[in-house]
């Protein structure tokens, strides 16, 4: 899900600050065929869960791919090419393709697909001042899960997708339930669970796991966002942040 977070990656100019050449938005700029220098300036945090990499990457190859041919962004065929080399490079597709075509989508790193939302709710993000490791948060997940497990994820993302559709937000509230990553993740992180319940007893619909964390992200009433962002812990910073359903664009 794309958020009003964002990325800018530009040809530098003299008085820029230069991405070198180990900062994710070059290696998917030169991985497109990009020449020259580039800058990048983002209010997206780092280490958070909230997709950084991912947005900076796509900043990146679209900028290649525009000094290629000026009309990229309208193109399917680079838009598929700017989705499969950034998912690549990041390992799935998830951040990628939402920061790509924004709103809600489904991929599965090759493919993207957008998901009708017409359910009336805000978002609420808490981002703690601690980061979190996306390699490290991935190691602590087992290589199997059960078939129970599995199936119970399955059939969750499938609701998900029709609660989104139908707006119905009773099927939503129990969408977001997780067995594969979310328990593992908050036992590392305590002070995010923690917040994700004040969330929750303060009247979000329902909350997860941003990523890989520390972050929480909730949907919300409409109208309920700044009051339930209020009641989240000190410790970290409430984010009222709106579903971006534009994407990548150029400026």
């Amino acid at each position: 899900m794309a958020l009003s977070l964002y990325a800018t990656v530009r040809e530098a100019e003299s008085s820029d600050a230069v991405a070198d050449e180990f900062h994710p938005a070059t290696i998917a700029f030169r991985a497109l065929g990009g020449v020259g220098n580039i800058s990048v300036r983002t209010d997206i945090p780092m280490g958070r869960g909230l997709g950084y990499s991912g947005a900076v990457r796509v900043g990146g190859a679209l900028l290649a791919a525009l000094q290629q041919d000026g009309k990229a962004l309208l193109s399917r065929e680079w838009r598929k090419k700017i989705l499969v080399a950034t998912a690549d490079l990041e390992g799935h597709g998830d951040n990628v393709a939402a920061s790509l075509l924004g709103g809600v989508v489904g991929t599965n790193g090759t493919f993207a697909a957008s998901i009708t939302n017409n359910c009336a709710v805000e978002v609420v993000v808490w981002v703690p001042s601690s980061s979190t490791s996306t390699h490290a948060s991935r190691t602590k997940l087992p290589s199997q899960v059960s078939l129970a497990d599995a199936a119970f994820n399955i059939s969750h993302t499938a609701l998900l997708v029709g609660a989104l559709n139908s707006g119905d937000l009773e099927a939503l509230a129990v969408a977001t339930a997780d067995r594969l990553h979310q328990d593992i993740r908050f036992a590392a992180v305590p002070e995010s669970k923690a917040a994700l319940d004040a969330g929750l007893s303060a009247g979000a619909i329902c909350g997860w796991l941003s990523g890989s964390g520390p972050s929480v992200a909730m949907f919300c009433p409409a109208g309920e966002a700044a009051r339930i962002a209020h009641s989240l812990p000190a410790q970290g910073s409430a984010k009222v942040l709106e579903i971006d359903t534009v994407g990548a664009r150029l400026l």
